[in-house]
């Protein structure tokens, strides 16, 4: 499979793919001493992106067609402000956002817009800084933005922001389901909150699927998981009649994406995603169509 350039660059701006990701397994191992819970989750990109322009101008200000996201909140903004201070640098940036990724859904959009940025205001201003020293910045921003910063196929520990990324590279479609539910700012504190010790493990699913990728093994896959899923119906009104309707629809389980409420079905090929989206369709329910998304990082390639 071919590497999908993310970036393209004129001579006075770059344009930048931010892609989605879904997590194939998240699973949590325990409470930390800084608060924060200790994860361990395989997670993939995929080719639903937002669309970033940056162009050189004086100070940086941001355009999205999302009305409610053009606000200092923005990672966008935050990336760019952290990197200019990290670097000691005073240029600026016009910043385009076309959003196309659901947001707060649990696909990481933001994460991924904020790692963009990282990436290509490096770039444009001609910082020269490494995948890893982004890295590092973008833990700084929130705990997916490290893996956004290397994309494809990745191993994410710690908070999340350890990332260590493979190299083999499974072509694998997925049909995603969003459901209109109402967005919530305290979402993921939420499912934190709602989590039982009795529900956190060793990583094990993770482990095996890892170890079955690594052995080149086609199918069957072993059981995707997300800790979440069991915290999910207590936090989402709905959304286990949305998964039942789903199975009973096309005789396949969804799997929770991050927090959530954004689902997803694994297929092999495109012909068997196809044949579940029309199933969907057919049941009312509005879904996608979407593929393992790769890129070949600049500089080191590698996360330390």
């Amino acid at each position: 499979m071919e590497s999908q350039s993310t970036m393209r660059r004129t001579d006075s701006t770059i344009t930048v793919k931010a892609p989605a990701k879904v997590n194939l397994t998240l699973e949590i191992l325990g409470k930390r001493h800084d608060g924060y819970h200790e994860v361990r989750s395989l997670m993939q990109a995929i080719d639903l992106c937002d669309s970033i322009m940056f162009e050189p101008a004086e100070g940086v200000s941001l355009v999205c067609n999302e009305p409610e996201l053009q606000s200092d909140d923005n990672l966008v903004l935050k990336a760019a402000d952290l990197l200019g201070r990290a670097a000691g640098c005073n240029q600026g940036a016009r910043i385009t956002l076309q959003k196309n990724i659901p947001w707060a859904a649990g696909l990481g959009g933001g994460s991924s817009d904020a790692a963009a940025t990282l990436k290509a205001l490096n770039q444009l201003w001609r910082l020269g800084l490494t995948p890893s020293e982004l890295a590092r910045l973008g833990a700084r921003l929130g705990s997916d933005v490290p893996f956004f910063i290397y994309g494809g196929l990745a191993l994410a520990e710690g908070r999340g922001e350890k990332i260590s990324p493979f190299l083999f590279r499974p072509d694998n479609w997925f049909v995603l389901l969003v459901p209109s539910v109402p967005r919530m700012e305290r979402k993921t504190a939420m499912l934190y909150a709602a989590l039982r010790p009795q529900w956190f493990t060793q990583g094990e699913c993770t482990d095996r699927l890892v170890t079955f990728l690594e052995a080149g093994l086609k199918q069957p896959w072993p059981e995707l998981c997300n800790v979440f899923e069991k915290a999910a119906p207590q936090v989402f009104q709905g959304i286990e009649e949305l998964w039942r309707l789903a199975n009973e629809a096309t005789d396949k389980t969804l799997h929770l994406s991050g927090s959530g409420p954004a689902s997803f079905v694994l297929c092999k090929e495109k012909e068997e995603a196809v044949e579940v989206w029309r199933k969907l369709t057919k049941a009312g329910l509005t879904s996608l169509v979407s593929r393992a998304f790769y890129e070949t990082p600049p500089g080191d390639g590698a996360a330390d």
